[in-house]
């Protein structure tokens, strides 16, 4: 191949992964602007965020795009699926969550994960969950920059109460208007739900 070639291939290549580069910056901070959006406003600026793309942590199918100082972690919405969701919850959590996404990554299906939950519970492995979670989900289509006129996106909050009954709380089992509902009670993952 002719110097000239050479040079101008070289030049070429050292583009593209500038260009790549820079659209993985624009990727990682644009998954941290949607991923916070699930967090209530006060504490989306300090929020640790995963998402996509990048060395995955230890035991976990996400990467790490931005260490926050407040103790929430927000999951950036996932492009291999789609409509968009995103959800943050409290640090405390992660192990818990950090497994399922492991797990469902690994081919397991939502019964496996949950035996596989459960089992880790069982063995002292992990926590039951007892924290807060929040979480934004709209169908294909939805823009994220325009979130407050979007059709069909549903905001969701969740208190998870490990093996709380309803009479205990005084709360429904079951959907039941607009009141918060207990889920799966009895379990290691009881939760408080609570439509936005």
């Amino acid at each position: 191949m002719p110097r000239s070639n050479r040079v101008t291939c070289f030049v070429l290549l050292a583009s593209c992964a500038c260009a790549t580069e820079a659209l993985a910056q624009s990727s990682a901070d644009e998954q941290t602007t949607h991923a916070v959006l699930a967090a209530p406003e006060g504490l989306r600026d300090a929020a640790t965020v995963l998402g996509y793309g990048g060395q995955a942590r230890d035991g976990d199918a996400l990467t790490l795009l931005r260490e926050g100082s407040n103790g929430i972690v927000c999951l950036a919405d996932d492009p291999a699926d789609d409509r968009f969701h995103v959800a943050c919850y409290h640090e405390s959590m992660d192990p818990f969550m950090a497994l399922g996404r492991r797990l469902r990554a690994e081919g397991m299906g939502r019964d496996e994960v949950v035996q596989a939950r459960g089992a880790a519970i069982e063995a002292g492995e992990i926590e039951p969950p007892s924290a807060a979670l929040w979480s934004l989900t709209a169908p294909a289509g939805f823009d994220p920059a325009d979130e407050a006129s979007a059709e069909g996106a549903q905001r969701l909050s969740v208190v998870y109460v490990p093996y709380a009954e309803g009479d205990e709380l005084g709360l429904p089992t079951r959907p039941d208007g607009d009141s918060p509902w207990l889920m799966l009670p009895g379990t290691p993952w009881a939760h408080i739900m609570i439509a936005r």
